[in-house]
């Protein structure tokens, strides 16, 4: 260590700001540079710098560096960046885990609508033959109680009740699958 750094580390260790600021002044650059190299993100790399200095502040009185301040500070870019590094490799694992879980619930979502629309089908097939008219023009074709009314020849009362009963013997044939849900 020269007798400046020497002196500086003393300094600080007393609780010097000056001493602090000369420090930082001195090695904030290369801190930097030296994580953002490994890095390759300089806002991450600047986020590392940051921490290492408060660290260094915060350790102060405790502080006992037997090597060089500047061996010290590149001990700690290198761990700070094993660090950094690792949650990355963490934080990519979870994204693709979600991702993967995201997949495997929209094909889940899309055979359990599929298995729905099967049994939907099979519910309308089993309505009597005024009922099922009245519920595919209606549902299917998306057409009015009036245009049924008038295509099938009945009074749009009618349509309404042949709708209400479809869909009251739909509900309780497919209340099983929706308690399933």
């Amino acid at each position: 260590m020269t007798h400046t750094n020497s002196d500086m580390l003393e300094r600080l260790k007393a609780g010097s700001e000056q001493a602090f600021q000369h420090i930082y002044k001195c090695y904030w650059e290369k801190v930097f540079i030296t994580a953002c190299q490994k890095l390759r993100n300089p806002h991450e790399a600047e986020e590392i710098a940051q921490e290492i200095f408060l660290d260094l502040w915060k350790r102060r009185e405790s502080l006992d560096i037997a090597i060089s301040l500047n061996a010290y500070l590149a001990a700690a870019v290198k761990y700070k960046v094993i660090d950094k590094l690792a949650e990355r490799n963490r934080q990519l694992r979870i994204q693709r885990e979600i991702q993967s879980t995201e997949s495997d619930n929209s094909t889940l979502a899309w055979l359990s609508f599929e298995d729905l629309q099967e049994q939907l089908m099979s519910a309308v097939a089993l309505l009597p033959e005024k009922c099922r008219m009245v519920f595919t023009l209606s549902r299917h074709e998306g057409l009015t109680h009036k245009q049924i009314a008038e295509q099938l020849g009945i009074a749009e009362k009618t349509v309404e009740s042949h709708l209400s009963r479809a869909l009251r013997s739909l509900r309780s044939s497919l209340q099983s699958l929706f308690s399933f849900f």
